[in-house]
This record gives structure tokens, C-alpha cells and sequence, in this order.
């Protein structure tokens, strides 16, 4: 089939962001489809050596070239810049891509759906981010939505079929409304191949990357606004002084830094060990483990997302400690994954991983393997596409 996979690799150049991306178009081509990947998002691109967004997209295209080579064969790519500048092929070729595609991925809904775009034979959201879609879609079906909500709101209702990270979205004890669609559940593809095992370290820290706060509007539903990291990290905050074990974060975004340190957390630079997926794999690789918060919006809704920087420890074979987010109905607890709801929890839990921690490790890989394996996935998502 002919595919076209939409992302944010140049609009975000960090290495985290683009592994997000390229287990789809990695994925996609081991199953033997034609993949053409598009950027298209109308806005700036962020440069990490201004640390600001700019219109400016130079580096962004040359790092976003580099990252479709990764693996020996080129990818054919778009990018269209915030004056609507088509870079990388002619305006044609991208036409007739789409219009010859039987699948437009609109992954993180993160691509304009412009009329040129909507004429392969089927367009599909994939909802990476749950719950804040859904509060545009209700906001908007409600009459509270502004001119800027209700058009992102109409833009997503323009897709054929949705899916979403949220795994318990449509379940009575998920609190995401579905605003009338037919969300499918799905979840991030691990192409096994991308990430070779590494011998865990001796005195390797258990870390995580975060951005403290993102700068997009907290969604609201049913009343109450949802939260990020900031406010679920809250319940963690003084777990340095219930554990022995090394706990260092990775972190972007505007944090209490010296707070943190003063808890007892080890904080590095996220754009350092984030720069390149290269580096990004290298900082996983030395790490003991995953310890990590979750946005409020995924916890307090139970939504039964799953990281998909989580899925990447667990594919170079690191457990994952991680905070609950109604996960039990769909992965297998204890061994590789270790859930936790405040310090207490995460503290016992850092404690289980180093006990038999050989095994824990063993069984992370085979999880990703199983659990979050790209053929699978992807062909289930194809199927469900009407693909």
C-alpha cells in the first residue's frame, strides 16, 4: 500500500521526538509499504541552539533529511514551512502522493488536513496525546470553543477513523469523553531492529526525559481543567529520602531546578542527552531503569495511555517504573513494568527492580517484543483503517 505518515521530527529536532515518528515510517516500510513522510503544521520551528522558535527552518530540514536516512533507504519527504513553502519535493509529486495513498496516518493529528491532502482513500487521527483532542471536540460540540479550538476541532472530525493512545477510552472508568467518534484503541509501534540491546550499566541512575510543562492550553472536561507533569510530580517529589537508588532526571522546560536538587534529584540538560536519536538511545542505554510521572491528564482519567518514551527503555531493555494511568486491563505488571501512585509506591517499587534485576531486564525486551511489536500493531491498525 501507499502510505503517507505525517509528523513533527523538524518542527521538534530532538532525538526523543523523532524515534516518535520513526517506528511508523520504520514499520510501516518492513511490512513492505510505500511510505512518503509529511511535516506540515503551519507554525515555526523550534531551534535548540536559539532555544526559541523561529521561522528560520535551515537546520531544521538538514536534521530532518538526516533522521529519513537513518536505516540505509531515503525516505521521501515534505516539509512545508510556516509562509507555506513546499521543501524537500514539488508541489506535484506531493499532490500525487496523497491523492495515490490509501492511508493518510495524521500521526499526533499533528499535519493541517488542506484539501490537497484529503484526497487518499482513507485519513486517519492518530490521538497520541488523549484528552486533550477530546476537550477541543467537547468544547467545541458545547459552544464554549474558541475561533482557534473550534476550527482544530473541526479539522480532526475531518478524518475517516480515530485511534487513540488512551486504551480505556469508551470504558466506564475512563473519564475522556468521546465526543461521538469511535476512538480505537492503539498504541506506539517498537520496530525491535532500531534499538539494539545493550548490556545494562553497573551504577546506572534510574532516569526518565521530561519537559516540566508544556506551553499548550490544559485541557478541561466535564468542569475540571487537567494538569501536566508539574502537578503529578508533586507526589514523588521527596522520593530521593525514601530510596538509596540514584534518581535523575533529564528536564526541558521551565522547573524548579534548584528545588529538585535540594529534594535530592540529580537534573541534566534534556537537550543534551535528547540532541540526536542517537544520543537519545546512549542516555536509555546507560540508565538502571525508568522512574516516571505522567501528565495529569492521563492519570486523573485513567486513560490507560502508556508512554511512548517508556516503550523505548523497555525495547533496549530497561524496566520501567512509571505512575499509573489504568493500565492493568493491558499489559502484564510486575516483572518488566512496575506501577506506582505516590512516593511510597515507587520507592517499594525501585526496591523490586533490583531485586533479580537480571530477569526484569530480560523480560522488558520481551515485552516490547510482544506487547508493542510494529507488525502487529501497525497491521491491526491497517485493518481497523479499512486498509
Amino acid at each position: 500500500m501507499r502510505i503517507v505518515v505525517t509528523g513533527l521530527i523538524a518542527t521538534y529536532p530532538v532525538g526523543g521526538v523523532a524515534w516518535d515518528y520513526l517506528q511508523y515510517v520504520h514499520g510501516l516500510a518492513a511490512l513492505g509499504h510505500d511510505v512518503t513522510y509529511l511535516e506540515d503544521t503551519g507554525q515555526w520551528v523550534y531551534a535548540p541552539r536559539l532555544q526559541t522558535f523561529t521561522e528560520d527552518c535551515r537546520e531544521n530540514l538538514a536534521y530532518l533529511a538526516a533522521v529519513l536516512r537513518r536505516g540505509g533507504t531515503p525516505v521521501p519527504w515534505a516539509f512545508r514551512d510556516a509562509a507555506g513553502l513546499l521543501h524537500g519535493m514539488e508541489e506535484a509529486d506531493l499532490h500525487r502522493r496523497c491523492r495515490d495513498a490509501d492511508l493518510f496516518l495524521n500521526v499526533s493529528g499533528c499535519c493541517w488536513l488542506r484539501d490537497a491532502y484529503r484526497s487518499a482513500r482513507v485519513a486517519a487521527y492518530v490521538d497520541t496525546d488523549p484528552c486533550y483532542s477530546q476537550a477541543k471536540l467537547a468544547a467545541a460540540d458545547a459552544g464554549t470553543a474558541d475561533e482557534h479550538v473550534r476550527y482544530s476541532a473541526g479539522m480532526i472530525r475531518r478524518h475517516d477513523v480515530f485511534f487513540s493512545f488512551a486504551e480505556n477510552i469508551g470504558r466506564a472508568e475512563c473519564l475522556i469523553p468521546t465526543a461521538g467518534l469511535a476512538w480505537r484503541p492503539t498504541r506506539h509501534p517498537i520496530v525491535l531492529a532500531d534499538w539494539p540491546l545493550a548490556p545494562p550499566p553497573g551504577g546506572g541512575a534510574f532516569t526518565t526525559v521530561m519537559s516540566w510543562k508544556t506551553d499548550v492550553t490544559p485541557p478541561a472536561v466535564g468542569g475540571r481543567v487537567y494538569g501536566g507533569k508539574d502537578v503529578e510530580f508533586a507526589k514523588v517529589r521527596a522520593l530521593p529520602a525514601c530510596t538509596h537508588a540514584p534518581l535523575e532526571i533529564a528536564l526541558a522546560g521551565a522547573a524548579p531546578v534548584a528545588e529538585l536538587r535540594a529534594a535530592g534529584w540529580r537534573v541534566v540538560d534534556a537537550r543534551a542527552v535528547s540532541a540526536t536519536p542517537e544520543a537519545y538511545q546512549d542516555y536509555i542505554a546507560g540508565s538502571r531503569s525508568e522512574l516516571s510521572v505522567a501528565k495529569e491528564a492521563y492519570v486523573a482519567t485513567r486513560s490507560g495511555w502508556f508512554s511512548t518514551r517508556s516503550a523505548s527503555y523497555l525495547a533496549m531493555g530497561r524496566p520501567v517504573v512509571i505512575q499509573d494511568t489504568g493500565l492493568a486491563a493491558h499489559y502484564p505488571i510486575g516483572e518488566a513494568i512496575l506501577l506506582f501512585t505516590d512516593a511510597e509506591e515507587a520507592a517499594a517499587a525501585l526496591a523490586a527492580v533490583e531485586r533479580d534485576y537480571g530477569r526484569r531486564c530480560a523480560a522488558a525486551r520481551a515485552l516490547a517484543a510482544s506487547a508493542f511489536d510494529s507488525g502487529c500493531i501497525l497491521r491491526r491498525l491497517l485493518a481497523e483503517a479499512g486498509c
